[in-house]
């Protein structure tokens, strides 16, 4: 069922003025004329009507998942935070990707004239209605597809995941670690990839255990995976999944986890070691400044450590301080440019060499991975 929550925007000002009685019937119409021309070159706000700017979002979760979900409702509040008066928001929740139509249509009924539809799976339906609403602009997290009305935005989050590769290679004693995937796109490819990476570059006995579980959402199915996990042997958990079930699980088996999304310590304080931090906030803002001041246009951006749109968790109490100075260290050098750790060789998980010796992985490279690099045990769909 598709839950929606609306602000109500405020009732515009109205301005009185007196008139002088004995003027005649025309001067009336003079004054009268003035003064709403008046009225209306004072009010700055909103759009030309004086009315609240209307955006809409889509989200594929509960805004109390504790991941992806609460961390785009959380910016949300931060936009209506930031323009105040000038901006009125919509969200439905729990929008199954395959049936995202309805919620769409829904969204721009209510008079939205931008929409933040927040999951990969909504793509072609966001395509779709672009072509069918040219006065609404659209906005598609961890998109690929653009039009003139479409834009898609994501955050560089292979650097924070080699960081909690550092963190889980260090931290292992089994050298077996874990990670539960939503889907095997490339998202979730690169982000393993990277994990392993960061791993193995601390620690070349490092193993990445992987398996899938096709859904963004489904806390009892994220426990069961990293149960299976654990159960083979691996003592620290990571992946993209939407809850903090991997986490609880790890904690309630003694071992390990870092998270996607949020920092989610508070539900296993002992387990946790950080997590990727996805902080929308200041990019929604000025996307919908961007569209009030008729300034927006279609683009992909991709956040960025420096930039702060993607960061690094707090580390949890059982990181040693060796390892958060040496992940720090690391971090400042992601952030300046001084570091970049993922230089060929690189190989897959058959032993192939796929990045060359000193070759550098461009970003079309990193954005279209499609297979896991030596270390990863796992396998993907032909």
């Amino acid at each position: 069922m598709l839950a929606l929550w609306e602000t109500q925007a405020p009732e515009p000002i109205v301005q009185e003025a007196l008139m002088l009685r004995l003027l005649s019937a025309g001067c009336v119409a003079l004054a009268l004329a003035f003064i709403a021309a008046g009225c209306g070159g004072d009010d700055d706000d909103g759009d030309a009507s004086g009315e609240a700017f209307k955006v809409g979002f889509m989200y594929i979760g509960p805004p109390g998942d504790a991941g992806w979900t609460f961390q785009h409702d959380e910016a949300r509040k931060f936009l209506e935070s930031e323009l105040a008066g000038d901006v009125e928001t919509t969200f439905l929740d729990s929008v199954p990707e395959a049936n995202s139509g309805p919620a769409l249509e829904q969204l721009i009924s209510q008079g939205n004239k931008m929409i933040f539809a927040t999951s990969f799976g909504y793509g072609d339906t966001v395509i779709q209605k672009a072509q069918q609403q040219s006065d609404v602009v659209f906005e598609h997290a961890t998109g690929f597809q653009r039009a003139d009305n479409v834009s898609t935005y994501f955050v560089q989050h292979w650097e924070p995941s080699f960081l909690l590769g550092v963190i889980a290679g260090r931290m292992t004693k089994s050298n077996q670690l874990g990670y539960v995937g939503s889907f095997p796109i490339p998202e979730v490819i690169r982000d393993v990839n990277s994990f392993t990476l960061g791993a193995q570059s601390v620690n070349p006995q490092a193993m990445v255990k992987m398996v899938f579980i096709n859904t963004w959402f489904d806390p009892p199915k994220e426990k069961q995976a990293a149960k299976g996990l654990i159960d083979a042997g691996a003592d620290v958990l990571f992946g993209i999944e939407d809850s903090a079930s991997v986490l609880q699980e790890a904690q309630a088996n003694n071992v390990y986890a870092a998270t996607w999304n949020s920092d989610m310590s508070r539900f296993g304080p002992k387990a946790f070691l950080s997590a990727v931090v996805l902080n929308w906030g200041d990019h929604y803002v000025d996307r919908v400044q961007a569209a009030i001041d008729d300034s927006w246009e279609s683009e992909d951006y991709w956040g960025t450590l420096e930039e702060g749109t993607v960061s690094l968790a707090p580390y949890g109490e059982s990181v040693p301080e060796e390892v958060r100075a040496e992940v720090d260290e690391k971090l400042e050098g992601f952030k300046d440019g001084s570091f970049n750790p993922f230089v060929g060789p690189i190989s897959d998980q058959t032993g192939n060499v796929r990045f060359e010796e000193g070759h550098e992985v461009t970003f079309e490279e990193f954005v279209e991975w499609n297979w896991f690099v030596e270390g990863v045990e796992g396998t993907l769909p032909s």
